[in-house]
């Protein structure tokens, strides 16, 4: 109803909520370009993915080590970060704090080598599905859901258990 309506944007919800920044998306890729994992929260046609693809990847592998690990790209931000031989590529809004998501690819990160012990690779490729899982229990619609990696990986454990 309108009274609703008004309710929610006097409470400051209404606006805010619609432009409220978030993942736009996830992107694991290799040095060579193969994306070993994508995780979409905004619509794009599949080949408009494939172009963002590579264009992202042509983008951070080749910027010298001494930029910042985010880079503004189209109408948003990349914040990426390497870990052995494999890209962390979140696209996040030009207004989210760069930093808070290098602590979450960080914490993804972490999450996947205490899930897999020692994570590599091949992990990647082979249960990508269990990646997802771990993926949509740290984020949900492109938001932080749940920062305790505890709490993760018990619901991790907790689905496996069910298989």
């Amino acid at each position: 109803s309108k009274a609703t309506v008004s309710v929610l944007y006097w409470r400051g919800l209404g606006e805010a909520n619609r432009n409220k920044s978030m993942i736009r998306f996830i992107l694991l890729q290799n040095r060579s370009g193969k994306t070993r994992l994508s995780k979409w929260y905004t619509a794009f046609e599949e080949d408009e993915r494939e172009k963002i693809k590579q264009e992202i990847h042509r983008m951070i592998t080749t910027r010298e080590a001494r930029y910042t690990n985010f880079v503004e790209w189209r109408k948003y931000k990349v914040v990426y970060r390497r870990y052995a031989g494999l890209y962390f590529s979140f696209c996040i809004d030009l207004n989210d704090n760069e930093l808070a998501y290098l602590e979450n690819i960080h914490f993804l990160v972490e999450v996947l080598d205490h899930y897999f012990g020692n994570v590599c690779e091949l992990d990647l490729v082979f249960n990508f599905h269990k990646v997802y899982m771990a993926i949509d229990e740290l984020f949900l619609a492109g938001e932080v859901q749940e920062t305790s990696k505890g709490g993760i990986l018990g619901r991790l454990q907790e689905i496996e258990m069910q298989e």
